[in-house]
Parts: C-alpha cells; structure tokens; sequence
C-alpha cells in the first residue's frame, strides 16, 4: 500500500488486513476511510494463538465508523468520586502540631478525603467515569481512548486499561499521562489533539491521585495540603465552527523539579547468589520518598508564571481576560487562586474553588471543581473557562475552554 508520500506500507504480521476498502478525500476536504464491514476482515494473531475473546481488545465486533480529521472538541459530561473518609483539620492537630486555624488561614483547606479500606485509585476513577459518560449520554462502546492522568497509580505499570477494562470500553485504547498537577490540564490538551489530528470521536480524561500514599504524616508543612480523589470529562468531536478548545499554553522546567518532588530513593538490599552461594551481583531495590516540597519557592513559581501562561493562552484563543466567565485553577493552595485572579483582575465571584473541603487533589482538582461547579449550576453551557494546572516537574500550563 503506497502512502501519499510515495512511502510503502507493510502490515504487520499480527495483523492481517483483507479485502481493505481504498483511501479517498470527503468533499469536505477531510481525509478519510471508506469502510465496508462486508469487505473487511482484519484477523489478529492473538486470537488466532489460542487468546479468549474474554480479553478485550483481542477482537471487535462493531465496525469503525469513517475518521475525520480537523474536528473541533467539545466537552459534553463530566463526573467525579471521593474517598469516604474525611480528615479534617482538628483530626490532623492530633498528630502533628497544627490547628484548624493555622491550617485554613495559610491554605485555605478545612478538610480532605483520604483512600481507606477496601477503597482504590482506579475505583474512583472509574466511578468518576461513569459520572461523566451519564451527563454526556454516551455508551462505553463509543468511547474510542481513555486518558488516564495519574502520578499515584495503583499499578506501577499505570492504571488506564484497567479502568478502561472496569468500564467495559471494549472499542477504546489508553495511556496514563504522569505530570502531578499539570496532569489533566496536559491530558485534555492531548485528547483534543487526538480529535483534531486523528479524527477520534468520544474520549474520556481522567485526572485521579491519592497523594495521601506519598505524604509524610509527621510533616505538618505537606500532610495538612494534600487529599484523594478523581474526576472525568468526555471530550467528544464536534465541528469546527464549535471548537470547545479555544487555546492553550503548555510549558515545563526541569531546573525546578528540586522545589517538589518525590524521588526514588535506593534501599538496602541483599547480595543475589547463584546456586553455589557464590556472589553474583548487588541489584538495587527501590521505593519512592515522601513529598518534598519548598513551599515559598513553589508559591513564587506558581503566582509569576500561571497568569503569564493563561494571558498565553487569552492571546491564542484571541480574547481578553474580560471575556472570562469563570477562573478554575488547580486548587493547591487559596493564596495562589486569589493572586492570579488578582494578577488577571478577575472578580472573586467569577473564581471557582472547592479547595476547603478537598485540599489538594493534583491531577483530580480541576475536574473535581467543575463537576461541582456544573451541578451545581453555576457553570453552564457556553460558558467560557479559563484553567491552569501547575506543579510537580516542574510543569505547568493553561487552556481557554467552552463548555458544552
């Protein structure tokens, strides 16, 4: 098969395409498949080996519909899940030395919620999920990928096709994007990416963490800021006269990962013998530190170059700020939220911010506030949103987004 750039394709030999419909371009200029399921048979080696169907992906039974490249992105639903448990700022005073009063002046926060019992990461997200696809009245099988936005995943390994597997997503791929904070800001980013250059349909991003696993619970200066939790919208392809993505900004900093972080850290281990007893080599075993954050350098970063990024973003998208309905930051601490709004002279009254009673939820925090902010009602269609994540990396950026 001869590319349009005189390049030659050959399939791989896990699959084995037959009786492919050809290539062609739709009147509208769009690149596209003409697909006959009558036509088209693409066998895969694992089913062929002797893999169940019971493992999904391994065969699909509903036929691809025709990709269409260049498509706007709207966001249609969104949803979102907490743990149980509730910290609140007295329960921590009888650890650490703290107060209520000192904790809620400096941050803002009153309370969290941190994973207990039988309670998982992926749990969560996927609940939170489930929430966004109700809204957005889509069906699992017309979802096409799951973007899970994680730094504290169940799994090593990451923990997207899990949840892709829990929801039943059969006809979906997915990944796990790893930036902390900046994590759902980035994943919604690259889904409408996805969409526009690679005509996907329906995709799901998830920010979800359980910081509360990484949090040294003696260190008052980082246990009283960090919480659990998950949120999900459903970015799905629209035209491109309604284009939910108006622009954004993206940027990272290496130079500040030693402001906040939590490293690997290299235990003691025993020397590997062989069957004689005899030394063979020393391998390293690993596990990752506490959270190790420097407060003020991190409030300095995030109040210089948050308003920067999102004026970024109002310039892309060809607005000002005074087109903003409403502000909705990563909720890390209320100072910075009210700086930027500040920076930005955005009114108090157009801020979201649900920070009191969650903490700091990294990748979750966004879409956690505009699923409260969406049923409650504050947020409605159409409204215009400016949002920005920032943290761990470092990494921070920005997008002007329409909702609905």
């Amino acid at each position: 098969m001869a590319s349009a750039s005189g390049l030659v394709y050959h399939p791989p030999r896990c699959c084995r395409p037959r009786n492919l419909a050809p290539f062609r371009f739709s009147r509208s200029g769009f690149f596209s498949i003409e697909w006959n399921p009558a036509r088209a048979v693409i066998r895969c080696c694992a089913v062929e080996s002797g893999v169940e169907g019971t493992v999904l992906g391994a065969s699909h039974s509903k036929a691809r519909l025709p990709r269409l490249v260049g498509m706007g992105s709207k966001l249609v639903g969104c949803g979102s899940a907490v743990p149980k448990l509730l910290v609140s700022n007295d329960d921590l005073a009888q650890i650490v030395e703290t107060s209520d009063e000192w904790i809620s002046v400096r941050t803002g926060i009153r309370g969290r919620r941190v994973l207990s019992g039988n309670e998982t990461l992926n749990g969560l997200a996927v609940d939170a999920a489930k929430g966004a696809l109700d809204m957005a009245q889509v069906e699992t099988d017309d979802v096409d990928l799951v973007i899970m936005c994680t730094s504290t995943p169940d799994d090593l390994f990451g923990g997207g096709a899990r949840v892709q597997r829990d929801l039943g997503c059969k006809n979906a791929w997915a990944f796990d994007v790893t930036a902390a904070c900046s994590g759902f800001v980035i994943g919604l980013i690259t889904a409408t990416r996805f969409i526009k250059g690679g005509g996907y349909r329906n995709i799901l991003v998830i920010g979800a963490d359980a910081l509360s696993r990484y949090v040294d619970w003696t260190d008052r200066g980082t246990c009283i800021l960090f919480g659990d939790a998950a949120g999900a919208v459903l970015v799905q392809a629209c035209s491109g006269d309604d284009d939910g993505m108006l622009g954004f900004d993206l940027h990272s900093d290496g130079q500040g990962q030693r402001h906040l972080h939590a490293a690997a850290k290299n235990d003691e281990t025993k020397i590997t013998s062989n069957m004689n007893g005899t030394p063979v080599f020393s391998p390293k075993k690993s596990s990752y530190s506490c959270i190790q954050m420097n407060g003020k350098e991190v409030f300095r970063f995030a109040v210089r170059c948050v308003p920067q990024s999102i004026e970024a973003a109002l310039e892309d998208a060809g607005l000002t700020s005074s087109s903003i309905d409403w502000l909705l930051l990563h909720q890390a601490n209320q100072r910075i939220i009210d700086a930027v709004a500040t920076r930005l002279q955005i009114p108090s009254d157009k801020v979201v911010s649900n920070l009191a009673n969650y903490g700091n939820t990294s990748a979750a925090s966004i879409p956690l506030a505009l699923d409260e902010a969406v049923r409650g009602g504050k947020v409605k269609p159409g409204d215009t949103i400016a949002t920005a994540g920032f943290g761990a990396g470092l990494t921070w950026g920005s997008a002007i987004i329409r909702w609905g």
